[in-house]
């Protein structure tokens, strides 16, 4: 069955500017995601006109200067709205973390030249960006990446393979993390890659579980050449910069999954209270209840969490910690709801005529990417007991 446009929430949003985005962004879920996001995910399919329309909306660039075409919007707000798009469909909320995942590098380490140059069209011109950071041999022990880039002249010249890159292969420019010196994390320069560069070429999309929509593919690095104008930021700096897209990268990850889970509530709700057993709803059965009320909680938990990280990255204080809980918690938050939607739908939750089961298959995903919740734990225990001793 087609799904439906996810139920409004009532939300604390801080302008009327605020407000009018939040109405205009339900008003493209109902018109351009939701009617085809169950066919569309089944298919494979990657709406990229959608992020055409979604960058000419402005909502590519939301938390960046508008002087760059950004949207001059608190992470309070973009987070939201990001929160919206997911519930809609995971491809695109996730789709547009990753885009402004791949922009917070050059928005926050690039020169005013590079900036003036690139940002206007990554922000709201129309392309679609990705983040390479991860190997295959080097995923969350970020540090010892593989990728190397040469200087020769004026220019650099990168090689070696990156994996897990969402958007991989279609993106119209990528963030490279490449190795430009010493062994470990302060050899690790930023780069700006256009997607069409000379010796770049992408293999064969994962056959994952599920986000059959989004493309996650390994990126060959085959002597691609950019110039220095494109190296963000300091050489050997590059490590820096990736934590710090990190954090801001998972407060994303954080409200994509409360998203998802707010819509594996709804359908469990819309469910348990129109299917009769024994004469009455199953929603009037306490054991249903209690399971509909916990997943609401968690749901409403999660979202304060995450916006509790974004109000302290808006006012410009620390939030690692906070990012790190927000994505530990809402990504958790997201697998656990989600397999409570199946239980309350029973036997047609484990089919594809309910959207719930695609719920629980994308919702395994959100505890891996951006730092699996593992890690995250090991970054809020660092916050509290300091480093492990050896």
């Amino acid at each position: 069955m087609p799904d439906r446009a996810p139920r409004s929430v009532d939300r604390q949003l801080p302008t009327e500017e605020s407000k009018d985005l939040v109405a205009l962004v339900h008003d493209i879920i109902e018109r351009e995601i939701a009617p085809s996001a169950a066919e569309e995910e089944e298919a494979g399919h990657f709406p990229r006109q959608l992020f055409t329309l979604l960058s000419e909306s402005g909502l590519l660039g939301l938390p960046y200067d508008s002087v760059h075409g950004g949207g001059d919007q608190p992470y309070e707000v973009y987070l939201q709205v990001l929160e919206e798009l997911a519930a809609a469909r995971l491809t695109v909320g996730l789709g547009v973390s990753v885009h402004s995942l791949a922009c917070h590098a050059l928005a926050g380490y690039g020169t005013k030249e590079q900036q003036a140059e690139y940002l206007p069209a990554m922000l709201s011109g129309g392309l679609l960006g990705a983040y390479c950071l991860s190997e295959p041999a080097s995923g969350s022990d970020a540090a010892s990446l593989r990728t190397r880039a040469v200087r020769d002249g004026g220019d650099w010249v990168i090689s070696g393979t990156k994996a897990w890159i969402t958007h991989g292969g279609i993106a119209d420019f990528y963030t490279v993390l490449a190795r430009t010196g010493e062994e470990g994390a302060r050899g690790i320069t930023a780069f700006l890659v256009p997607g069409d560069a000379p010796g770049l070429n992408a293999a064969s999309p994962e056959k994952k579980m599920g986000m059959k929509g989004s493309p996650t593919a390994q990126l060959h690095f085959d002597g691609v050449r950019v110039a220095d104008g494109r190296r963000i930021g300091e050489e050997g700096q590059g490590f820096a910069i990736a934590l710090s897209a990190l954090d801001s990268g998972r407060l994303g990850i954080a409200a994509c999954a409360i998203g998802l889970a707010q819509a594996a509530l709804d359908e469990a709700v819309e469910y348990a209270t129109g299917r009769r057993q024994f004469g009455r709803p199953i929603a009037d059965f306490q054991g249903l209840r209690f399971l509909l009320a916990d997943m609401a909680t968690r749901i409403e938990a999660g979202r304060a969490l995450y916006l509790t990280a974004a109000r302290l990255r808006d006012a410009g204080k620390p939030f690692s910690q906070q990012a790190a809980m927000a994505k530990l918690f809402c990504t958790d938050t997201a697998m656990q709801v989600a397999v409570d939607a199946v239980q309350v739908l029973g036997g047609y939750g484990y089919t594809a005529d309910f959207p719930v089961e695609r719920f629980m298959r994308e919702a395994k995903v959100l505890q891996i990417v951006e730092g699996t919740n593992q890690i995250q734990r090991m970054v809020i225990a660092r916050h509290l007991a300091g480093p492990e001793t050896r």
